[in-house]
């Protein structure tokens, strides 16, 4: 691949805020932006120079983004296969659709991730009910079933506490299979890791992450991760071994559980930029976005040290109005809000990154705030 220099087009699939990120980004490096996305005026789309509004299973949309691009990326993995399969052959789509596809569903991931050595949360595969009653036989409780493709923020999964509940679980995502079935890990924190990889091989890893959800929402990420130096060198290392096994090109978010006894499971990869990576913006020499760029224009990657300890928090539809109304509570906060026309409840829609010398001390003043304490929140928006 010839590397795609500044003052050429990047195409991104995509035109949700990881894609305005992404084109906020390389647009300040001299790339101009064209965006594929059903909608007209999406959060990408607003700051690109030409949107391709159409389906993302429009072969004949990609075809025109590839004719007014040099390079193509994408913004979330639900890009249609077939889609890809085209972009591969007849574009420069440097990411290709293996790890796409593979991220797409649930069980080829699980399957993909267990093949290199990598451990996982033991799994069933489960397509009729009878299924569901075997492998929680074989499981125990608690347990997980999710669908195996489609589900994100807690979406298009149930937890199964005892044998009362594998109806309720079933009939909760409409018995519509295939599905995977997961052990219940009994973690201490949640960690995550960001890679990025070019085009030419040259690998780069953000600072390990601790992330805090609340309503299977991402609500806070942490960094540096308040986890040993052990803990920190096996994700990081379990990171580069799946970078290195699936040709990485461009980012990977490997989400992580932690157990009591320091041993890392894989929970989900993100072949992508990714909400836990949105400290960088402010807090490293080089944010998630621009390497992503650098990574699939095959230019040198930055260096990913962090300036100073972090706290990321998420802004939700229901945290809107409060942000605004208190921005002098956080002169110091580096806010970022993604363009979104309606502000739904549980809907992201931006981010606060806050830095300090001491994320204890960030985390007292977050926690404490009216922002997003939840019976205010409500109380507010009534």
């Amino acid at each position: 691949m010839t590397r795609v220099l500044p003052g050429k087009t990047i195409g991104i699939l995509g035109g949700g805020q990881l894609g305005r990120m992404m084109a906020l980004s390389a647009r300040q490096m001299g790339y101009r932006i064209a965006i594929l996305e059903p909608g007209k005026g999406s959060p990408a789309g607003q700051v690109a120079d030409t949107e391709v509004m159409t389906a993302y299973n429009d072969e004949k949309g990609a075809e025109e983004l590839a004719q007014k691009t040099d390079v193509i990326t994408y913004e979330f993995e639900n890009i249609d296969a077939n889609t890809a399969s085209w972009l591969e052959e007849n574009a420069n789509f440097p990411q290709g659709s293996n790890l796409l596809a593979i991220s797409q569903d649930r069980l080829k991931e699980k399957k993909a991730i267990t093949s290199f050595g990598v451990p996982v949360a033991p799994y069933v595969e489960v397509n009729t009910i009878e299924e569901l009653y075997a492998a929680t036989g074989k499981l125990g409780y608690p347990s997980v079933l999710k669908t195996t493709r489609g589900g994100y923020d807690g979406k298009g999964q149930a937890v199964i506490q005892s044998p009362a509940d594998l109806l309720e679980a079933w009939n909760a995502l409409e018995g519509k299979g295939p599905f995977v079935l997961e052990k219940w890990i009994a973690f201490t924190k949640e960690l995550s890791v960001i890679i990025t990889r070019s085009v030419s091989g040259s690998t780069s890893v953000f600072p390990v992450a601790e992330n805090v959800h609340k309503n299977n929402i991402l609500h806070q990420t942490i960094v540096p991760a308040r986890i040993s130096g052990g803990v920190q060198a096996a994700a990081v290392a379990l990171a580069e071994k799946l970078a290195e096994s699936f040709g990485l090109v461009g980012t990977l978010a490997v989400e992580l559980f932690l157990t009591e006894d320091d041993e890392l499971y894989v929970n989900e990869l993100a072949p992508r930029p990714h909400n836990s990576g949105h400290f960088t913006i402010n807090a490293c020499d080089t944010s998630q976005f621009e390497q992503h760029v650098r990574a699939v224009c095959d230019l040198p990657l930055g260096k990913t040290d962090l300036l100073k300890p972090a706290v990321m928090v998420n802004i939700l539809g229901e945290h809107v109005p409060r942000i605004l109304e208190k921005m002098d509570d956080f002169p110091e906060g580096h806010l970022h809000l993604y363009g979104k026309e309606s502000a739904k409840p549980g809907r992201k829609m931006g981010h606060l990154t806050l830095l300090g010398d001491n994320t204890e001390e960030i985390l007292r003043r977050i926690n404490s705030s009216a922002i997003w304490r939840e019976q205010q929140v409500m109380e507010a928006n009534q």
